[in-house]
């Protein structure tokens, strides 16, 4: 199977489009299944199907992330987009007495939230000066710097210390049965708990109180703030200091899903319009860089030898129907240089094979090793930052030379929709090529011959 001649694959996607920004410059409001696919991705390819686990290698959910780990660097989005979907699912199935204590967050209170926090970022900005200052000392209206509480004070509603010394990790466990573990000296190299984390990021939203700590899932909430929220996190989402006032206002009143209505909007928006398009473009790629780059050089030298022979034939005493021969090297050389253009090997598309990724080459030798076992943490709610440098491939793939890289190991493509593109993409190529062979063919037969020779 092969799509329309005219397909084109998905146009690289660098920022953000002002066709899918509201007014204030904030992504459109989105869910599940009811947006549109970008041009150049089949249905079998779109975002929905990918997330559902309805593709086969190279196209899955761990391809996906492990794109977004090692090529955009930019995973917190997909890791937060897979915790959200499935912290609303457990939300759900709470006891309705337990999601009482934590009622939804509307529009009217996100609106007043994003303006409280617009106020806020304003006044930060403002800043008196010294004799101003001077003036209002000793005055109800001069700035007094907030004093830390101390953490002895009693307060029934907050959540007991830890035992000193204890570095026992949490645990954490997802609808769909897997379970996670984290310790707090994991999470930015500190040993600061998480909730004295969390209430540092509360505070830096200036709010006069911390959150009850008897609403649902009130623990992991932190763990999420101070993961993906608060500044310099582990995996801090990309978002303005007054989308951080904001979820952070909700979240000291509501562990109810809709307090990251905003952020999650976002960070899908993300996903589905820069991230997803940019992955299936990458994925078409069946050759890594060395190998794209040797095939366009062999499509050149196949097109200048086919330039060498028209000449020589030309300028011999041959008859007019062997410049034609000329054609082979110009339509084999254009359809690889086309081919290469667009990523893809066409000795690599000949038997539906694709080159092995950097960090999977070594998945067999490092499979027992520790080290190489941390990047499955990539699929962990909570936990270390996304760097990949220090991972064991990543030194062992630069000490392989190019010779190797090139031909480097092959498997075979298991996603039928990918294959299909990859089809579509060689018969264009071999399409460009019988055409500039059959002008540059109609060029020199049309000449006069040498006979020089």
């Amino acid at each position: 199977m092969v799509y329309s001649i005219t397909y084109r694959r998905p146009a690289h996607v660098s920022s953000a489009s002002s066709s899918t920004l509201d007014s204030d410059g904030k992504p459109n409001s989105i869910s599940s299944g009811s947006t549109g696919i970008p041009a150049g991705i089949p249905d079998a390819l779109s975002f929905d199907r990918i997330i559902a686990g309805g593709t086969c290698p190279p196209c899955t959910t761990r391809d996906f992330m492990n794109y977004l780990l090692y090529i955009e660097r930019a995973a917190e989005n997909l890791q937060f987009f897979l915790w959200f979907r499935d912290y609303s699912k457990r939300f759900d199935e709470t006891p309705a007495s337990e999601r009482a204590l934590a009622p939804e967050w509307t529009a009217e209170q996100a609106a007043a939230a994003a303006d409280l926090a617009q106020n806020l970022a304003s006044a930060r900005k403002t800043k008196l000066s010294p004799e101003a200052a001077a003036m209002l000392k000793g005055t109800d209206f001069a700035p007094v710097p907030k004093v830390p509480t101390a953490d002895s004070r009693a307060n029934p509603f907050n959540t007991p210390p830890e035992t000193p010394g204890d570095e026992k990790a949490d645990e954490l466990t997802l609808s769909d049965g897997k379970s996670y573990t984290t310790n707090e000296k994991s999470m930015s190299g500190s040993r600061v708990p998480i909730a004295q984390k969390a209430a540092e990021a509360f505070d830096s939203a200036e709010l006069k109180w911390q959150p009850f700590t008897v609403q649902p899932f009130r623990e992991e909430i932190n763990r999420i703030i101070t993961t993906y929220l608060a500044e310099g996190s582990p995996r801090e989402l990309n978002m303005s200091s007054r989308e951080r006032t904001a979820v952070l206002h909700a979240l000291a009143n509501t562990t109810h899903p809709s307090a990251f209505r905003a952020i999650a909007a976002t960070a899908e928006w993300s996903l589905r319009y820069q991230a997803h398009p940019n992955f299936i473009r990458w994925t078409i790629c069946n050759g890594n860089r060395p190998r794209v780059i040797f095939a366009r050089g062999l499509g050149v030298a196949t097109i200048l030898l086919g330039f060498i022979g028209a000449v020589v034939i030309t300028l011999s005493n041959a008859g007019r129907a062997w410049r034609v021969l000329a054609a082979l090297g110009w339509v084999i050389g254009v359809a690889t240089l086309v081919a290469a253009w667009k990523g893809m090997c066409v000795v690599l598309h000949g038997m539906h094979h694709r080159h092995l990724r950097p960090w999977e080459l070594f998945a067999e030798d490092d499979s027992a090793s520790v080290d190489y076992e941390m990047k499955k943490a990539s699929f962990d709610t909570v936990g270390t930052t996304n760097s990949y440098e220090d991972e064991p491939w990543v030194a062992k793939y630069e000490k392989r030379n190019v010779i190797r890289k090139v031909f480097d190991r092959e498997v075979w493509i298991q996603e039928p929709a990918l294959r299909s593109i990859q089809d579509t993409i060689f018969l264009q190529a071999i399409g460009g090529g019988l055409f500039v062979g059959a002008v540059f063919s109609a060029v020199f037969v049309a000449l006069p011959k040498g006979g020089f020779y």
